[in-house]
């Protein structure tokens, strides 16, 4: 039976708080100067991490709520790339030191649609123009139909240490209701032929609340994806956001599991992953006991960005392609999504910032709160305020302790792990301006 209290939150829409301001109360006020003005006022010892995106796929999944592209010819591609290699140019040259990274990772759409040989360039380009520390994290987000030997090849080359596998099921009638076709033996064959370069960090992306999913084919994918012996997984419920995706309307709204649904497919993979042995990380990641991901979560070190739950600590975070989100010192700043205009501001020498929100106020304070509760599922509000120089918050959490969510310790806000699902839903409590805007978030669970 559904818990009830899960039944009552799991409705509801947040945020996902992979920043604080959220992307919603991002604004065209911030922009190409304010970022080169940023960049210029970095610290030599401020550590860096990068992200680069590439929006096309060879076709579309109409699950997907990134900014991306279906392309069946090399050639828009090729020109992005030539593009994005003066982009990172221009950036690169407003840096009054180069830069020292520990993180890189290039996410899309699909990024192993660069050709090998191109990928070797632009890795190289980053090297030069970017201090890439030894023992950086680098990964890449992998679509198995398009890794070939020779691009595989080339992410071993070029230093990739960890890949994300793009799953989401291997149950037949949901792939044809969500346009990916992709069978086990393609993506077994991608995991060796990764591992096989030198690639040997591997993360599966899952996703649960897809339409005709049913909870055995959840299981059914479940057990496949053990197979692989992935060391990290992440497990997203399907936001059906058709109202910003056209694409998405191609899903029969009457296909899609409801809230108890849901919440079952979300229980039950969570628990035949812990049964298998990972780690539950923060509300949707799991990692073996020995990964990275697992001992940061245990010393109170993990953080979580755009790209969901990390060990990333960067003082500053660069994005590079359309769409592509940084986060320095002094706030945020979003690259248009638009490709051509993107393409035409690059091509001008210019930041092609579309907008962005600077820390103000409190926002370091709350970021920080969030990011806590959204990591470790606890908070000392206290100490914190402390260290911000802020007052405590008190904002009203009756509904929440009456439910056994929460619970107070003084100034300790503490997330039942049994509801660790709904910590959007604490954080949110802390979030001054989340009513201050008219942003549809996706479902809590």
């Amino acid at each position: 039976m559904t818990d009830l209290v899960l039944l009552k939150y799991a409705a509801r829409n947040t945020p996902r708080y992979t920043s604080y301001p959220t992307a919603p109360h991002f604004h065209a006020g911030v922009n190409g100067e304010t970022y080169a003005r940023w960049l210029g006022e970095l610290a030599s010892e401020q550590r860096g991490s990068l992200y680069f995106h590439l929006p096309y796929c060879r076709v579309l999944c109409r699950y997907c709520g990134c900014h991306t592209r279906a392309s069946l010819k090399d050639g828009p591609i090729e020109r992005y790339l030539d593009r994005l290699e003066m982009e990172i140019d221009t950036t690169a040259a407003l840096v009054p030191h180069r830069l020292k990274v520990d993180h890189l990772h290039w996410g899309g759409g699909s990024p192993t649609l660069v050709p090998a040989d191109r990928m070797r360039r632009i890795m190289a380009l980053v090297r030069d123009r970017f201090d890439i520390q030894p023992g950086a994290e680098i990964a890449i987000e992998v679509d198995p139909r398009t890794l070939d030997d020779a691009r595989a090849a080339a992410l071993g080359e070029t230093g990739f240490n960890r890949a994300s596998i793009g799953v989401q099921t291997f149950d037949p009638d949901v792939q044809r209701a969500i346009n990916r076709m992709q069978s086990f033996e393609v993506t077994k064959a991608c995991a060796d032929r990764l591992r096989g370069n030198g690639v040997n960090a591997i993360n599966v992306d899952l996703v649960y609340g897809l339409p005709k999913q049913s909870l055995e084919s959840c299981l059914e994918t479940v057990d496949r994806v053990l197979e692989l012996d992935p060391d990290r997984l992440s497990v997203f419920g399907y936001a059906h956001v058709p109202h910003m995706k056209k694409h998405m309307r191609l899903i029969e709204t009457g296909d899609l599991p409801g809230t108890e649904a849901r919440i079952a497919q979300a229980q039950a993979i969570a628990g035949r992953l812990v049964a298998a042995g990972y780690v539950t990380i923060g509300f949707d990641h799991y990692a073996r006991p020995g990964d990275p991901l697992a001992e940061h979560q245990r010393t109170g070190q993990l953080h979580r960005n755009f790209q969901g739950y990390t060990t990333d600590a960067a003082d500053v975070l660069m994005g590079f392609g359309a769409s592509a989100i940084g986060r320095l010192p002094q706030g945020h700043i979003q690259n248009t999504a638009d490709i051509a205009a993107w393409e035409k501001a690059v091509a001008a020498g210019d930041l092609p910032v579309a907008r962005g929100c600077a820390y103000e106020g409190d926002d370091l304070f709350r970021s920080e709160i969030i990011e806590r509760l959204m990591c470790d599922l606890e908070a000392d509000i206290g100490s914190l305020a402390r260290k911000h120089g802020q007052p405590v918050p008190n904002p009203d959490l009756s509904e929440l302790e009456a439910d056994g969510i929460v619970s107070r310790d003084g100034d300790r806000i503490v997330i039942d792990p049994d509801y660790r699902t709904l910590a959007r839903i604490v954080a949110a409590a802390f979030d001054t301006r989340l009513m201050t805007g008219n942003a549809k978030h996706s479902l809590s669970v």
